[in-house]
């Protein structure tokens, strides 16, 4: 079943670029860990200062070891000062016919 999930990251508009950019370095490593099936990261076309990221992981366990690399870990340490509020993430699931 895998668990699935939606991403928004607040980001202040000056740093916009810098906290895109630091996740879009980490998209080669996170998309070869065994249990990562997706991982994409956008920003709003609208220019808003948000980035969101769209990741399905084979489980739970999956998304936390990949949380737990030193490279995400990187990632949310340079977060600390970029960010507007806490990260959003909504599980999400299939719809089944």
């Amino acid at each position: 079943m895998g668990y699935t999930v939606f991403a928004t990251i607040p980001v202040k508009p000056e740093h916009l670029d810098d906290a895109g950019q630091a996740v879009a370095a980490i998209v080669l490593q996170t998309r070869a860990e065994a249990g990562c099936e997706h991982f994409e990261p956008y920003r709003a076309a609208d220019g808003s200062p948000n980035l969101y990221i769209f990741e399905r992981w084979a489980d739970r366990a999956a998304f936390d070891f990949h949380h737990a690399q030193d490279y995400t870990k990187a990632v949310f340490a340079k977060y600390e000062g970029w960010l507007r509020g806490a990260p959003e993430l909504v599980e999400v699931m299939e719809l089944k016919d």
